[in-house]
């Protein structure tokens, strides 16, 4: 039994789907599939029932799931241990951000990270806030960095930043009706959005409940896995869509998009982390400095 199957098990677990499952561990659904199996067969015990497209656990699976988290839990607790041997920052640090982090706000801090700690490892992997979150506590990642809400209830939450957003159209898309009370009119706009799990797509549906809309009248249009997907298509005048500034800035700042004045808040850049893993003398000091700015 080695860690990875482990780490595979639990992604499978909590998924209830091979392919769901196999995109959060960056491996293809053939090799999860193998690698259940190889565990089923090694132990000769029956870890779940394939019902229909998706999986269920069975009795041993669920019995072993928690046995599971625990062990990877504690791997993670002595690789911890022997990296902080050493008062000076080394080792590896893994990182799940969200896109509009992991693009436009994370690369500049992590030089910095690197000329001062050059003996720390970091690889970064990209996810909506619902796959950081679960990157996070299932161990596949040292700490994460999200837009959106959280919930999970095995990890913290540290606010690093904040985030303008903005809605914007092509610059000759039509102006958005508005009402009587000067907002303008949710269900008369065309909308393009990212995926379920994203921070923005959440941002628009917390919108349209603060307008009393059911999500199911908001004319959606398209949905988009990314940033730059969203903002190809709203440039070519597919409709219109919530964004962080820092994806549109220099459309917006060239003439290529135009942004309609609307009431948004502002959103968080936070940190998450899981509440019971002991904290790494690298990743002391990263969260150090990503907090720098506050």
């Amino acid at each position: 039994m080695t860690l990875d199957q482990l780490r595979i098990f639990i992604a499978v677990a909590e998924r209830g789907h091979m392919t769901r499952a196999a995109e959060s561990v960056g491996m293809t659904q053939s090799a999860v599939s193998a690698a259940i199996g190889a565990l089923e067969t090694r132990y000769g015990a029956k870890l779940f029932d394939r019902v229909g497209r998706g999986i269920e656990l069975t009795e041993t699976g669920r019995r072993f799931l928690p046995e599971a988290r625990a062990v990877l839990d504690r791997a993670a607790t002595a690789r911890s241990v022997l990296e902080d041997l050493s008062a000076t920052p080394r080792g590896s640090l893994a990182i799940a951000a969200s896109q509009t982090i992991a693009t436009y706000w994370l690369p500049r801090r992590l030089a910095s990270f690197h000329a001062a700690y050059p003996d720390v490892r970091l690889s970064v992997t990209i996810g909506n806030t619902r796959g950081v979150e679960m990157a996070v506590a299932e161990a596949a990642a040292d700490l994460g960095l999200v837009e959106g809400s959280t919930a999970h209830p095995a990890l913290t939450r540290q606010r690093v930043d904040l985030d303008r957003l903005v809605l914007v159209v092509s610059s000759n898309y039509p102006a958005p009706p508005m009402l009587p009370s000067g907002g303008i009119d949710l269900r008369a706009v065309s909308w393009v959005i990212r995926e379920e799990g994203s921070g923005t797509r959440g941002v628009l549906e917390a919108l349209a409940r603060r307008e009393g809309i059911p999500l199911d009248q908001l004319r959606v249009f398209l949905e988009l896995p990314s940033n730059e997907a969203v903002r190809e298509a709203v440039e070519a005048g597919a409709g219109a869509t919530i964004i962080s500034e820092h994806v549109v800035a220099r459309d917006i700042a060239a003439g290529v998009l135009r942004p309609i004045a609307i009431d948004l808040p502002q959103r968080e850049f936070a940190l998450v982390r899981h509440k019971n893993r002991t904290q790494k003398t690298a990743e002391r000091a990263l969260v150090s400095m990503l907090s720098a700015g506050l």
